[in-house]
């Protein structure tokens, strides 16, 4: 009897580590909250991280290479944009928007350059830090790139059990942008590869007594 319950109390811990994450299945474009990964790329790890630095499952996750199966949003240059999750964050870390220009949103793979449009680390006060850990978060589609099909992307970054590897938390959305201009934002970058081993943002001990001041991993934000 003891061993049946012992058992069970292992399903259900087992159960709740299974399903204790969190992952960004909604959309919200135009001001129109989309359905379950009708503009988001199903992944099929369920909601596990991807902790691997040289991973091409950085890019838009496991399984999410190809979004045949996923429809693209049109969105106006200039307009904001939001991804959901299921449950709000609640792993310390960062959060990352990301853009890369495609022929084509239902076939790209994600190999091709990345710039990041947004970043969101933590505030300080009185010496300690305060991370948005939210729902929704929400970025602004730049007003001067160039119309076409784009990835975009959303990272939130878990960097609360130092000494393990950190946990990527990632999605990718197929947009078409309208309007905008014809520059081509800088700095770019790879996925993966914009984030570095040595990044201080990805080693950070966020319970050390010093941790006053943090810089997101990745490239700058890049601006019109």
């Amino acid at each position: 009897m003891k061993s049946f319950a012992a058992a069970t109390l292992l399903v259900f811990a087992l159960a709740e580590v299974a399903h204790g994450h969190y992952i960004f299945q909604y959309l919200t474009a135009n001001g129109v909250k989309g359905a379950q990964y009708q503009n988001v790329r199903r992944n099929t790890n369920n909601n596990s991280p991807v902790t691997s630095l040289s991973s091409n499952d950085l890019r838009c996750n496991v399984g999410g290479g190809s979004g045949a199966s996923t429809s693209t949003v049109s969105v106006a240059a200039g307009s904001s944009i939001s991804f959901t999750a299921d449950q709000a964050v609640y792993h310390q870390g960062p959060v990352a928007f990301y853009m890369s220009k495609v022929d084509n949103a239902a076939t790209s793979d994600g190999s091709g350059d990345w710039v990041k449009i947004k970043e969101i680390g933590p505030t300080f006060s009185g010496g300690q830090a305060k991370w948005d850990m939210s729902l929704t978060y929400s970025a602004t589609i730049p007003s001067c790139i160039a119309p076409g099909d784009y990835l975009l992307r959303i990272e939130q970054l878990g960097i609360h059990n130092p000494g393990s590897p950190p946990q990527f938390y990632i999605s990718c959305a197929q947009i078409k942008v309208t309007g905008g201009g014809s520059k081509t934002l800088s700095p770019t970058t790879k996925i993966p590869g914009h984030v570095k081993a040595t990044d201080s943002g990805y080693t950070a001990n966020i319970y050390n007594p010093d941790f006053k001041s943090y810089v997101v991993p990745g490239p700058k934000v890049a601006t019109c």
